[in-house]
């Protein structure tokens, strides 16, 4: 019972994850970086043992596939929904 992260344990920056998009998309889009609150946690990493141990799962795609995979889904959409692209 209680709640279950499902997510992926290796960290990534907010930044590095940032300039993957913009590379992968070839994006013209510039990053603005701004001051965090005092209470943010500098570093998010996922505790899925849990998930392993009940469900016998972890993730399986690495960051760079999901991505491209995402960028790929929504373009697709995008085109078929507004025929736009």
């Amino acid at each position: 019972s209680g709640p279950m992260n499902i997510g992926n344990p290796d960290e990534i920056s907010i930044l590095k994850l940032a300039k993957k998009i913009i590379y992968l998309t070839d994006s013209r889009l510039h990053i603005v970086v701004k001051t965090l609150p005092e209470d943010d946690p500098k570093m998010r990493c996922p505790d899925i043992s849990k998930a392993k141990k009940m469900l016998e799962w972890q993730p399986t795609t690495d960051i760079d596939t999901g991505i491209k995979n995402t960028i790929e889904y929504f373009y697709n959409f995008l085109k078929n929904r507004n025929n736009i692209i």
